[in-house]
């Protein structure tokens, strides 16, 4: 009864693969749980960045662990295969999404009136005040403006048409170094590496993961001592 079970999922994948998408009707308990456990299945491979498979090896590493209780590799190998698979992949991946913004960063050093301090990251004095320096643990409070390297806005409070006030350590590692270095009543333009912005992780739709970031800054006040 197994063997019949994993040659009709055979037969399934090589259908799908090259024919028109059809679903199979849940008409038992089995049949969703099948259908779900499937789902969960794929969600995992495109987590760890699967998109495609060797269907036949596939089936065959089912069948062999489901039906004939003896499969070609031991546990511990077939994590290791997966594991080192998975890593090489997000890599890949990662720096096709971070070399867009090293490249900008690159050359936006080369502008006029660019800084670059030794982390990588880049600002140019706009105005520079003459006001008390924030240190940590001091809330501030600013007008700004957030863009991607394209220009896309993805966040403003002069859009907002109110600043905005917090503690500058609770902040992207960015905000925070930059901060450090304004006297009150300045206003930079700061180019922010995706490692002292956000890294790895999206922020809602506007910002991707890896996001190089430029923000306009403008230091009002200190609010707290």
């Amino acid at each position: 009864m197994k063997k019949i079970l994993l040659l009709t999922i055979v037969v399934f994948f090589t259908f799908t693969v090259s024919a028109q998408h059809k679903h199979t009707p849940m008409n038992t308990e089995l049949d969703s749980v099948s259908y779900a456990l499937g789902m969960n299945i794929a969600n995992s491979f495109m987590s760890g960045g699967i998109d495609t498979l060797n269907y036949t090896t596939f089936i065959e590493g089912l069948n062999d662990v489901l039906v004939e209780k003896h499969a070609i590799m031991d546990g511990q190998d077939a994590n290791k295969i997966v594991n080192d698979y998975v890593s090489r992949i997000k890599a890949e991946q990662s720096k096709s999404l971070r070399e867009p913004g090293e490249k900008w960063l690159e050359a936006n050093a080369t502008k006029d009136g660019v800084i670059v301090l030794p982390n990588g990251l880049q600002y140019k004095v706009i105005t520079q005040g003459d006001g008390a320096v924030p240190v940590d643990g001091q809330q501030v409070k600013t007008h700004y403006k957030g863009t991607l390297i394209d220009g896309k806005v993805f966040d403003s409070s002069y859009d907002r048409g109110a600043p905005a006030t917090f503690n500058i350590n609770q902040v992207i590692k960015g905000w925070t170094q930059i901060l450090k270095m304004m006297p009150v009543g300045s206003k930079y333009e700061v180019y922010i590496p995706q490692n002292l912005a956000y890294g790895e992780r999206a922020m809602g739709a506007n910002i991707p993961p890896y996001s190089a970031l430029v923000f306009t800054i403008e230091l009002l006040e200190i609010v707290t001592n």
